[in-house]
């Protein structure tokens, strides 16, 4: 056999072999390389759209993927923009900065997202089918709700409604939920929806302190006992109706089931201050002196009694 021939030979028993070489890369190769270029370059960085859709082409349903999925359309389609505003504070954050104009006066200027509306569809598409696939992670659901509320800025109705959503499947079906990073026990589950709550009566809108009213009721129908949201509805009439009749009459409402619960104390101190009501506040000064852990606040307490 002549030298041409025998590599023409040689050639075809190579093609004819199995592409050992070309097995696809696993999960966690997948994974790692994600992890990898996302350190380098970010959650929306040149080439790691181009890693998701191969990652997607061999493993569709991992949910690593689909949470960089997520990640990536976010990220690409949020920008933020600044904006003056006659206000002191946006969604519950302080402005960027502050400028005279040209009188003298104050301007502040807050950072405002925005979102492309097609990427964010995409986002939304893909921890979706993340929550389909593994519906007992808390963190998915929290991540989506978080989105939505940066999405909305200060007309939450869709993450209003998502959270009275999986409040309601939560009473409905009791599921062990899972949460990296927090113990999966009873009182998992009324802690990140208290947190939630909370995000909302700090965007300090009317619809935002309205959701955190519903929302509060919402869990009092299925977790009587969590006090909590008691506590919240309290402040909602405190801070939001400037109700302080309501208010009172739901922190006394806690106090007497709960009467060594720190926040309701010391919402209580704060709403007698407020109405200037002395006889109120001498009654719950000595309470807060007993349950509070901060020794400066005691001693302020305490001497805040001593002069009334």
């Amino acid at each position: 056999m002549n030298m041409r021939k025998m590599i023409l030979a040689i050639t075809a028993a190579i093609l004819a072999l199995p592409l050992a070489a070309q097995v696809k890369p696993s999960q966690k190769d997948y994974l790692d390389r994600y992890n990898l270029l996302v350190s380098r370059l970010g959650a929306a960085g040149v080439g790691i759209e181009t890693h998701l859709q191969k990652w997607e082409k061999d493993y569709p349903d991992d949910i690593d993927m689909l949470m960089g999925k997520f990640s990536y359309y976010y990220s690409k389609g949020r920008s933020e923009k600044i904006e003056s505003m006659d206000a002191s504070r946006y969604l519950g954050n302080p402005p960027s900065f502050t400028l005279k104009d040209s009188l003298g006066n104050n301007v502040n200027y807050f950072l405002i997202p925005e979102f492309d509306d097609e990427l964010f569809g995409k986002a939304t598409q893909a921890i979706d089918r993340a929550i389909e696939l593994s519906q007992d992670r808390l963190d998915f659901r929290v991540i989506k709700i978080s989105a939505l509320l940066d999405y909305e800025k200060d007309s939450p109705d869709m993450a209003l409604a998502s959270l009275k959503s999986l409040i309601d499947y939560d009473g409905h079906t009791h599921p062990t939920w899972e949460y990296p990073g927090l113990v999966s026990d009873k009182d998992l589950f009324p802690g990140v929806m208290q947190d939630c709550c909370f995000a909302f009566y700090q965007i300090g809108t009317p619809a935002s302190y309205e959701a955190f009213k519903e929302l509060s009721e919402r869990m009092l129908e299925y977790y009587p006992d969590a006090y909590q949201y008691m506590t919240n509805i309290g402040s909602y009439y405190l801070v939001y109706k400037k109700d302080s009749k309501s208010a009172l009459k739901m922190y006394n409402k806690v106090l007497k089931k709960h009467p060594d619960d720190y926040a309701t104390i010391k919402n209580c101190v704060l709403l007698a201050r407020n109405d200037k009501n002395v006889k109120l506040e001498k009654k719950y000064l000595p309470m807060l002196i007993r349950v509070t852990q901060d020794e400066t606040e005691k001693a302020s307490a305490q001497a805040r009694l001593s002069a009334l």
